[in-house]
């Protein structure tokens, strides 16, 4: 669904502020399958120096980055983050409690803990400039959305349509997507996909 290019666009969780180490769960990950940094990045198809770059916390990966290099050795992108997910039984969640699976340009906050549920929803925030990036996304399964706050550029397969607060979106996922900010203003989106894809 919803991710943003390694070029400058960050989405990684804030360590500091999530207490969450990406690069470093990251490379525990990556030794427990006997995997040099350039063997994963082979097997992602991603170059070796971002791998290295992760696992340093110089970069922030996307979270289209991430969830293929971890595909290439079948880890959910939800167990990465799994330390930081609420229990399977909680029902209500205060704002500081929902798991951010992105920081940056593009903040990604999920509510609970979506594989133990048949949708995931989630409170997304763009900044101005904020992109999902050039290349289209498409998965298996169907999302949809409110803009919130904001003006939000929104394109599924042909057709490209500028939202506006109260303006929704409602479409396949299979169909290739793309979401940015183009205005001034910070966006923010309330958005659901089901089944879960991330």
């Amino acid at each position: 669904m919803h991710a943003t290019d390694d070029a400058g666009k960050t989405v990684a969780q804030n360590d500091a502020e999530n207490q969450f180490d990406v690069g470093d769960r990251l490379r525990l990950l990556r030794q427990s399958y006997g995997l040099s940094q350039r063997a994963l990045a082979v097997k992602a198809g991603v170059t070796h120096s971002l791998v290295s770059l992760i696992e340093k916390n110089k970069v922030s990966p996307s979270v289209a980055s991430l969830k293929k290099i971890l595909e290439a050795i079948n880890y959910p992108l939800t167990d990465f983050f799994a330390l930081t997910l609420p229990p399977v039984d909680q029902i209500f969640f205060r704002a500081d409690e929902l798991t951010p699976l992105s920081k940056g340009p593009l903040t990604l906050l999920q509510v609970g803990d979506a594989k133990s549920h048949s949708v995931q929803i989630f409170h997304e925030f763009y900044e101005p400039g904020a992109d999902t990036g050039e290349t289209m996304l498409a998965h298996e399964a169907e999302e949809g959305g409110v803009v919130v706050a904001g003006e939000l550029e929104v394109t599924v397969g042909s057709q490209t349509r500028i939202l506006k607060r109260g303006d929704a979106y409602l479409f396949n996922s299979r169909l290739p997507h793309r979401y940015r900010n183009i205005g001034t203003e910070r966006c923010e989106v309330v958005s659901a996909v089901t089944p879960p894809y991330l």
